[in-house]
């Protein structure tokens, strides 16, 4: 699966075979309480499975203004 970031700076990890949201985010470093794991035009829960296949993007939720 290809999982991007855009913010702070972008950059994009490849990974290998299936795992639920919550197995990727603890892999990958990010929380779970300030991020969102979006697929195509769905938000992710936790307990969601993203396949080898599948498009991640992970997006902070926090904005400033």
């Amino acid at each position: 699966m290809k999982v991007i970031f855009r913010i702070p700076k972008p950059h994009q990890v490849e990974l290998q075979g299936r795992r639920r949201v919550s197995e990727l985010a603890r892999e990958l470093g990010f929380n779970l309480e300030s991020h969102l794991v979006i697929r195509g035009d769905d938000l992710l829960t936790r307990d969601a499975v993203v396949e080898d296949t599948d498009t991640i993007e992970v997006r902070p939720a926090i904005s400033g203004g």
